[in-house]
């Protein structure tokens, strides 16, 4: 509930400190006293966009506080949601700066309006002639049954379903798109595939082969020169070896002269063995050497396909190939295996969609089962506030698709008059008509479910009688179920108040100021006899003022 309301420079108000009770509380005031200022600056701390116009002193801040005491209304999780500390009396706070920049906090922390405006929606609900039209929309329609209907679970239940399900449809949707953009390339990439794969690429070393190229291109000339460092080495008398032998044999014989002479016959001991060892090699070199034209065109063969797929993916390593060859595998695979997973995502979603099925039929039973007693209500509201005759018809028809509340259209169908055909409420209910009904549906709903705060502003418009005083009766039936604020100008209904305040202007010093007063009980017998009998006050306005209040 709205604990209290702090107003600083904001239009005709210089000031404004005022504590508020529950139960119903009555608000009057001469026409253009101010009521309309009242609201607005409820409506910022509330989340409307805030206007420097509505400064009443540039020089200084605006400021809009409200205290709500909240201990009853479960927003733990909502404060939890929009990142603000929870305070059982919360305080929403506004400030409008000379710059016309504006702020808002939620018990000190900083606050965007649309947490504002998210989180006001729990708090009060300002009821005004334009908000009537609400009750036109087929989303409010729905609150109203499913608030009789006890559909909350069911709906968040579908809520969450509904959600999954159209996650997988567009899911679903990409794999197509993917398998169509993916068979286009498919006999594409299946064919390097196999190309790569043709040539085994992990069983190539592609120096070893170049090697082998290199050494069967060139086997004669390998051969000759192999011939003439064996001739070299082994030519009888003018042979290195020959040579080398004569040069061991006269350093031999020096040898046991010295160390020196020694270690020199020692190292050409050692050369002489490394050159019958470089003989044995050549030797055996010139035993494998051979002539392989088959081979050799294999591997020129080989070499060819390498370096054609190299310019091909304009890459030069094996292993780049390999990366390629797997990339492709990848492709391919997925293109094959992308029918099995199309299959399966089209398996979950007839899975979840029979689930939602089963839910919509659920939310559905239960909003036919409350229809008879819903239209039983309001036309019994309906016809305590001097509509007797007014009839409605809700029709609920099942559709064949998901809407984000089920699976139902709904129709509000309405006749005011004997005689007179059903017909859709914005066409057949006056705006005084729309007004009554909206006050009948909140005062059932306050019967089901916890409302925040209502403040009816002036939804008495156009009425007078006895209608003012049932409209009167049912504000104050309500207002045993939560707490109700009434902007009204019939007596009928300003008597019905457990508290009331008066709004109204004085002039001090070149301005005009808009103040609001608790008025005791002598103030309220006066300000009810003024409603009823205008500023001249009789003595049988008194007496009739004191009667209604009794």
């Amino acid at each position: 509930m709205l604990t209290s309301l702090y107003i600083k420079n904001y239009a005709l108000i210089d000031e404004l400190n005022v504590q508020f009770n529950n139960g119903l509380t009555i608000i009057t005031g001469e026409t253009g006293a101010g009521k309309s200022i009242l609201l607005g600056g409820l409506s910022l701390v509330l989340g409307k966009r805030a206007d420097l116009s509505q400064v009443k002193d540039n020089d200084e801040k605006c400021i809009i506080e409200a205290s709500f005491d909240i201990a009853n209304y479960n927003l733990r999780p909502l404060f939890s949601e929009l990142d603000l500390d929870y305070e059982v009396q919360t305080i929403i706070r506004r400030e409008i700066l000379p710059s016309g920049k504006s702020r808002a906090f939620v018990n000190d922390t900083p606050a965007t309006l649309e947490s504002l405006t998210e989180l006001s929606s729990y708090l009060i609900d300002i009821h005004s002639q334009h908000q009537t039209q609400q009750l036109i929309e087929n989303d409010y329609q729905f609150r109203v049954i499913d608030a009789l209907a006890n559909t909350k679970e069911n709906l968040e239940l579908f809520s969450t379903k509904l959600l999954a399900y159209k996650a997988l449809q567009k899911a679903l949707q990409v794999l197509i798109e993917s398998r169509a953009e993916l068979i286009k390339e498919y006999d594409y990439n299946l064919f390097l595939m196999n190309e790569l794969n043709e040539i085994k690429l992990e069983s190539i070393n592609l120096e070893d082969l170049e090697e082998q190229y290199e050494q069967l291109n060139n086997v004669e000339v390998i051969g000759e020169k192999l011939a003439n460092a064996k001739a070299i080495l082994s030519l009888e008398e003018q042979g290195v070896i020959d040579q080398l032998n004569t040069l061991k044999q006269e350093l031999n014989k020096i040898s046991g002269f010295g160390k020196a002479y020694e270690a020199i016959a020692e190292r050409i001991a050692s050369v002489h063995i490394e050159l019958d060892d470089l003989l044995v090699e050549l030797d055996d070199l010139e035993d494998v050497l051979s002539t392989d034209p088959q081979e050799l065109e294999r591997i020129n063969s080989k070499l060819q396909i390498i370096n054609n797929l190299f310019q091909k993916h304009s890459v030069s390593q094996i292993e780049d190939l390999i990366s390629i060859k797997n990339d492709l595998e990848s492709k391919v695979s997925d293109t094959e295996g992308l029918d099995d997973a199309i299959k399966e995502k089209e398996n979950e979603i007839s899975n979840l969609k029979n689930e939602l099925d089963k839910i919509a039929l659920e939310i559905s039973k239960k909003r036919k089962a409350v229809l008879p007693t819903l239209t039983q209500k309001l036309e019994k509201v309906l016809s305590d506030l001097g509509m007797p005759n007014a009839k409605f018809k809700i029709e609920l028809k099942e559709v064949d698709r998901f809407l984000p509340n089920g699976k139902d259209s709904l129709q509000f169908l309405f006749m005011a008059n004997k005689g007179s055909s059903y017909n859709e409420l914005k066409k057949s209910a006056s705006g005084g008509e729309l007004s009554r009904i909206m006050l009948a549906i909140k005062s059932i709903l306050s019967e089901y479910i916890q409302l925040p705060s209502i403040m009816f502003d002036e939804i008495d418009t156009g009425v007078s009688g006895e209608i003012s005083n049932k409209m009167g009766d049912i504000m104050k039936q309500m207002s045993s179920r939560m707490q109700v604020f009434s902007i009204t100008h019939l007596p009928q209904i300003a008597a019905k108040g457990n508290s009331h305040f008066k709004v109204f202007k004085i002039d001090t010093d070149n301005t005009t100021q808009t103040q609001l007063k608790r008025l005791g009980e002598e103030e309220r017998i006066v300000e009810i006899a003024q409603m009823l009998g205008g500023v001249d006050i009789t003595e049988s306005a008194m007496a009739h003022a004191k009667q209604l209040l009794n």
